[in-house]
This record gives structure tokens, C-alpha cells and sequence, in this order.
């Protein structure tokens, strides 16, 4: 969508947008900016204790405050809608434009298909983790919502390719335990959380990207790609 949008479009937009926020701060909600900072404040203060139950309450509390805060400007409001008019916009005039292309004397014979059970299903609430015994290993390519996921190829033989772990997740732990033997590629962001991956912790995370590969990744088989997204939580990559 955003290929086709002309800048001047982006102007008038953004410019609309800030006049929005100008007139409600101005007239409307002199109390806007109290609010924010008042929401800011209490995240601030709950992240640096956030190990005590306390400081996890306040927080959330900000979090949820802020988000709210935003939510309910004018300004926020009329991105939403133009947003949504112009994804509404760009996709009828996609189906409008759809091209059909058929490669001349292809063959109108049947493709086989054999149906594969999926390692992980796809589950928002609640921990989900390997098999304890010898399972044939599949890619995984999941996303949830709450809870922890542990992934175990320790039980497992790895194809000759490389293998692909992705995990995008709301909220809860990631725990990947690899055998020695295995080259990896590790890729992780995280707007809260920390992270140990092998022998190099971080005891912080706030919205960053973390990338990690061993020596022999790319060079050496097996291999395991990993890729993780999570919202607020950890993440550990071991040996085992």
C-alpha cells in the first residue's frame, strides 16, 4: 500500500495530523501532556524495579494509561480512519487491477500433495513445548499470545538443509536448547524483555534486535535458523 501513496498524500496526512493534536492540546484537553508524562512516569519508575510485584503493577498501569491516552486523541483517531480508508481504497483497486498470468501449454495435471502434521499448532493461550522423546523434526512457523514456548532438538535428527525455527509471541519465555554439534543463527527482538543467548546476556531489552550467529553457521551442517519476536518477555538459547 505504501508503494503506490505519493508523498504529497503522506503530507497532508501528517500535516492534518499534527493541526489535530495542536487544536485538542490547545482547546480541547489542556491536560494531554499531563497525562503522558504522568503515564510515562509511572513506566519509567516500574521498569527499573520491574523484579518486585510492585513496580510490575505500576508499570502495566502506565502502559495501559498511556496506550489509552493515545488512543483517545483526535489525532490518533483520524490516522486510524485515514489508514483504514486507504487500505479500504488500495485493495479495491488491486481487485480492480488483478493480472492473471498463465504460462502458455503448462500441463492441467493435478498437483500431489501429502498433508503434514505441524510440530507446534497455533495457540494463544497456554505453554506449548517439544515432545520428551524422539520426534521427525518440521519447521516451526507459529505465533501466540500468552504463555511459554521450549523447543528441545536434543530429541530430534535435523534435516542436510538448514533448519527454520519462528516464533512470534505476545507475552511469556522462549527456552531453545540446541545440541553442540549444531551451527546456529539467531535472530531476536523485543520491545521488554531480557535475553541469554548462549554465554552473552542481556539483562535489558527495550525495543531492540539482537543478532547472533556461531562460527560455522552457513559452513557446516546441521544448521538452525532462529527467529523470534516477542512483546515483553524472555528468551534463552543453550546448549544442551
Amino acid at each position: 500500500m505504501l508503494k503506490w501513496m505519493n508523498t504529497d498524500t503522506w503530507n497532508w496526512i501528517i500535516i492534518i495530523g499534527a493541526l489535530l493534536f495542536v487544536l485538542e492540546v490547545a482547546f480541547f484537553n489542556g491536560g494531554l501532556i499531563f497525562s503522558v508524562l504522568f503515564s510515562g512516569f509511572l513506566m519509567y519508575v516500574g521498569w527499573k524495579k520491574y523484579s518486585h510485584l510492585w513496580a510490575k503493577v505500576l508499570f502495566w498501569v502506565g502502559t495501559v494509561s498511556l496506550f489509552f491516552t493515545i488512543l483517545n486523541m483526535m489525532a490518533v483517531r483520524f490516522l486510524i480512519v485515514a489508514v483504514l480508508i486507504l487500505f479500504l481504497f488500495h485493495y479495491s483497486r488491486s481487485k480492480n487491477e488483478a493480472e492473471y498470468l498463465k504460462p502458455v501449454g503448462s500441463p492441467n495435471v493435478p498437483e500431489q500433495l501429502f498433508e503434514i502434521e505441524p510440530l507446534f499448532q497455533q495457540q494463544f493461550f497456554g505453554n506449548q513445548q517439544t515432545a520428551d522423546t524422539a520426534f521427525q523434526w518440521k519447521d516451526i512457523n507459529i505465533h501466540g499470545g500468552f504463555g511459554d514456548r521450549i523447543i528441545d532438538l536434543s530429541n530430534t535428527v535435523l534435516p542436510d538443509e538448514t533448519a527454520v525455527i519462528s516464533i512470534r509471541h505476545l507475552f511469556g519465555n522462549i527456552e531453545i536448547y540446541v545440541p553442540y554439534e549444531v551451527e546456529v543463527s539467531i535472530s531476536h527482538s523485543a520491545v521488554f524483555g531480557r535475553a541469554v543467548i548462549f554465554d552473552h546476556p542481556h539483562t535489558k531489552l527495550i525495543n531492540q534486535k539482537l543478532a547472533y550467529q556461531t562460527e560455522g553457521y552457513g559452513k557446516q551442517r546441521p544448521q538452525v535458523k532462529i527467529m523470534t519476536t516477542v512483546f515483553s518477555g524472555d528468551i534463552e538459547v543453550k546448549r544442551i
